[in-house]
């Protein structure tokens, strides 16, 4: 079968920068095989085989426990297939994975940044040094302390790089995030095409100038980006999950950068930034230059067992009802779905207006934007809400804080979505406990020695 150029063209559209399965490239197996003769596609195998084993080149694992046998409906043999990645589209040993390596086209548009707000002092810094990376074509992580206004540091950043003719993705690790994200993106980046990027996104095969995508978006992505921003990069499930790491390398183009983003970097990280691998800019202030509020501990006793008894403690009730009564909302993270549910009938026997959120609730948007909107007077959530999200004149308490969940970045998280708003910086945070962790006393540390920092800088 032939194609003229143009079909060829537009085949294109559906294949570049992508790293995709057969059925994914939306093209006929003939489309395909007449592109590969041409030269304009190249194919290699899903699944390799090695000597020590087996290889996804989708996802990049290799450990045995990842591959299995089944019955392949393109082969009609039992065939090997990933199982790390197979909720993106199941990758065997006789599927492969097309890249186009044909000519490239860049979308022409007009770049117009429309925000019209201020930079801090620290901000303006930070955003500088992104342009600089941009240009000197050097990786750099953002350090800032949770509130600091990361979202506003990349604007101009990124207009440096789509300006220059440069693709550039923003990839967070949860959905949340970039719903959260898409709306202020869209609002200063009027002009420019953007797609957004999330399990079950009608956009998810898209490529466009300026993309927001979950990290494990980018497995389908193959030298695409000149400019690949990485949110909360010290968040779950990115920190350990190897997979989305060798994602976010694969997906960027040769002579790409990375802009890491965190309020608390790994270990690792800092150890790069300390031998001079890692270039770093540290934002230690929210943008309102307020201080972080700084978490007090709370001795509960077993609560465990209260909450088999359908009882609260005394004390987080009496915490509760003080906020309440002085119309500030209140979220009360706690360590797993059964936590909260348990807590969300003692407290509604209580007559609390109370509603409860998790990673697997379909309707967690929307209860967040009631509460935001001051349907309840307290949101008993998960981890699912430590970071990513931005509600006025909220307070917060941890329920539980010794559970092993809670981690001394998830509790600076979730200690940072107090006090982010200008008219309410001294938020209330309060970590309930049966016993301190190191966690609890290192996320402490870490925000006294921010705050310590940011006061140096304007004494």
């Amino acid at each position: 079968m032939k194609l003229n150029m143009n079909k060829a063209m537009k085949l294109m559209g559906q294949l570049h920068s992508r790293h995709l399965l057969t059925f994914e490239c939306r093209c006929t197996q003939s489309n395909l095989d007449w592109l590969e003769e041409k030269g304009l596609i190249t194919r290699t195998p899903a699944i390799e085989r090695k000597a020590s084993g087996f290889i996804c080149l989708r996802c990049g694992v290799s450990k045995k426990q990842y591959f299995a046998l089944s019955l392949c409906e393109m082969c009609q043999k039992e065939c090997v297939y990933c199982r790390s990645c197979i909720m993106m589209g199941k990758a065997t040993e006789c599927s492969s994975l097309y890249e186009w390596i044909g000519p490239q086209t860049k979308e022409t548009f007009q770049v117009e940044l429309t925000w019209q707000g201020e930079l801090s002092k620290g901000q303006k810094v930070a955003s500088e040094k992104m342009i600089e990376a941009i240009k000197n074509k050097s990786d750099l992580l953002v350090w800032a302390v949770c509130g600091a206004g990361k979202t506003e540091v990349l604007f101009h950043g990124i207009e440096y790089a789509l300006k220059k003719g440069m693709s550039v993705c923003i990839a967070t690790p949860r959905t949340d995030v970039v719903l959260e994200l898409e709306p202020r993106i869209r609002k200063v980046f009027q002009g420019v095409n953007i797609a957004v990027l999330y399990g079950g996104s009608p956009q998810r095969f898209q490529i466009a100038p300026l993309m927001i995508a979950t990290t494990h978006q980018l497995m389908r992505y193959k030298n695409a980006f000149d400019v690949l921003i990485v949110d909360e990069v010290d968040a779950f499930p990115f920190s350990i999950d190897e997979r989305l790491q060798f994602a976010v390398h694969k997906a960027m183009s040769k002579s790409g950068i990375k802009i890491y983003l965190s309020a608390t970097p790994s270990k690792r990280m800092k150890r790069d930034v300390s031998r001079g691998r890692l270039e770093a800019v540290k934002i230690p202030h929210r943008f309102h230059q307020q201080p972080l509020p700084v978490p007090s501990f709370q001795w509960i006793g077993h609560w465990k067992k209260k909450l088999k008894k359908n009882q609260l403690p005394f004390t987080v009730v009496k915490w509760l009802q003080q906020h309440i009564t002085k119309r500030r909302r209140v979220l009360l993270f706690v360590p797993s779905i059964s936590t909260m549910k348990k807590v969300m009938t003692i407290l509604r026997e209580l007559h609390v207006n109370v509603e409860g959120v998790s990673a697997d609730d379909q309707d967690r948007k929307k209860k967040v934007r009631r509460f935001r909107n001051d349907t309840y007077d307290v949101l008993v959530t998960t981890t699912i809400l430590e970071r990513g999200v931005t509600i006025q004149n909220v307070q917060v308490g941890v329920l539980g804080a010794e559970s092993t969940i809670f981690t001394e970045s998830a509790l600076i998280q979730i200690s940072g979505r107090a006090g982010r708003h200008p008219d309410y910086s001294d938020g209330d945070v309060l970590f309930f406990h049966f016993g301190l962790t190191r966690s609890m006393k290192q996320a402490k540390n870490h925000i006294v020695q921010m705050n310590g920092t940011a006061a140096q800088e304007f004494s």
